[in-house]
């Protein structure tokens, strides 16, 4: 068993870096043989993944918050997509959010990480693909997609360089309700048969659980149940979004009248005015978009976790 281990040294606020002897010490240990790599730039996960893969490694290990991991998982899908397709993928969370791992029962810390990688229980998840916004041709995303608010709070969250996870979302949710959200009219139309018509706080698109290392947009959702959950909520006041954190934490937020809860395995998601942002795995697809497709692939991605 081979291990292609990429660490993204600044993911956490730099705990990556700091979380690499312990990574090495471990799989060192236990006989384990392994590649460790750092990555250097945006994208360079996807690159290191994609030749991993090609290379024949036979497990894919990201040490690394959501968004490497979505790169990670874009060049697995590429290698996979041009026939090579044994490698396994899963996370060591040391990231801000951890919601990939948090969604599809990877352990979100390192040392439960460690020992669920060389224990090598493997499940297929569906992998989401979205295409709009700054990537035409597409982008595969393993967690969810956030259209509008959420996606300007995470844009605010990376900004808190004192805290990680919840509360570091929860000081984005506090700063975009007073710096910023005109929310957009929203056209959603669900595998062709349900056109949902309304101005839209936000829409969440989601294959795992919860975004913003805590925020359980879809707390019913199945990463391997062939179907998207979302959680599409109407515009609301600065003092009613405050009031409808905890349901979001919580998990209740259906209760709610202005959230609908649907499934779908198509999403047309489309602005009637006013462009808006969106993310994919909290990368940013796009800062002013006006359209996205997202289409359902079953099964399509080997993951290792407890």
């Amino acid at each position: 068993m081979k291990y292609y281990v990429i660490v993204n040294p600044i993911s956490g606020r730099g705990l990556g870096e700091k979380s690499i002897p312990q990574i090495e010490t471990y799989l060192k240990e236990r006989g384990a043989d392994f590649t460790l790599v750092r990555t250097e730039r945006v994208w360079h996960a996807a690159e290191l993944a994609e030749t991993a893969a090609r290379e024949g490694y036979d497990v894919i290990v990201c040490a690394s918050g959501d968004g490497t991991a979505n790169e990670a998982i874009n060049g697995i899908m590429r290698a996979k997509k041009a026939g090579y397709n044994s490698a396994a993928f899963t996370v060591l969370g040391i990231g801000t959010g951890n919601d990939f791992a948090g969604g599809t029962g990877i352990p979100t810390n390192l040392e439960d990480g460690l020992k669920t990688l060389l224990e090598n229980k493997r499940k297929r998840i569906d992998i989401g693909f979205v295409k709009g916004g700054d990537y035409p041709e597409g982008r595969y995303f393993g967690n969810g997609i956030g259209v509008g608010f959420d996606a300007a709070v995470g844009n605010e969250a990376i900004k808190v360089r004192w805290t990680r996870g919840l509360p570091a979302y929860l000081i984005g949710v506090i700063k975009t309700v007073f710096l910023y959200y005109n929310p957009a009219q929203m056209e959603i139309v669900l595998d062709d048969k349900e056109t949902i018509r309304q101005t839209s706080l936000m829409i969440s698109v989601m294959n795992g659980r919860r975004m913003g290392g805590g925020f359980q947009m879809a707390p019913n959702s199945q990463p391997d149940d062939g179907h998207f959950d979302l959680c599409i909520a109407e515009t609301a006041g600065k003092g009613r979004i405050l009031q409808m954190i905890p349901y979001f934490i919580k998990g209740t937020q259906a209760s709610l009248p202005e959230i609908q809860m649907k499934r779908a395995k198509k999403v047309s998601i489309q602005s009637l005015d006013l462009t808006f942002p969106a993310h994919a795995d909290g990368e940013f697809i796009c800062l002013n978009g006006s359209h996205l497709t997202l289409e359902l692939l079953p099964l399509e991605l080997e993951i290792i976790a407890a």
